[in-house]
């Protein structure tokens, strides 16, 4: 009977031990960060002033600009039309506008000014390096005077 009860308790003991070691340790939750991203918006943009237009497509993705084209066709003149690529800082979009006119490739600063659900195109002294860019002179020195306002228009146009 002795022999009986020390089996017993030699086997509770290896049983009781063998539960502790298969013990696993929970790993705490991890926390995803999950990011909604907006989908891509599509805005329109046109300014007629007399005979000539101004037109400006901004695509427009989590608040910054995806891709964006602007052309200006201007009377009697040759249109150009170009790409936008840049990026919104507070209410003013500054980009590169990558256009052809007269067939040739060039590259200019643009700045528009966003006010209620147009934007105001920013002048200023620019620097040409001679290589085909543009540059504003000092940004901070542009005038949204007004003379061109891109009024929102319907993209279907």
């Amino acid at each position: 009977m002795k022999k009986v009860i020390l089996l017993g308790v030699v086997f509770i003991s290896v049983f009781v031990s063998c539960k502790k070691g298969m013990k696993t340790e929970e790993s705490p939750a991890v926390l995803e960060k999950i990011v909604v991203e907006e989908p891509e918006s599509k805005e329109c943009y046109r300014a007629i002033l007399k005979k000539d237009t101004v037109s400006l497509t901004l695509n427009v993705k989590n608040g910054q600009l995806a891709s964006g084209n602007l052309s200006y066709n201007f009377f009697e003149k040759d249109k150009n039309a170009g790409t936008l690529v840049g990026e919104f800082k507070g209410d003013t979009l500054y980009a590169d506008y990558t256009f052809m006119s007269e067939g040739i490739s060039s590259v200019r600063k643009v700045a528009f000014l966003k006010k209620d659900d147009s934007y105001v195109e920013g002048f200023g002294d620019v620097i040409d390096d001679n290589k085909g860019k543009v540059t504003f002179k000092d940004k901070k020195q542009l005038q949204f005077d007004g003379n061109v306002l891109l009024s929102k228009v319907d993209c279907k146009m």
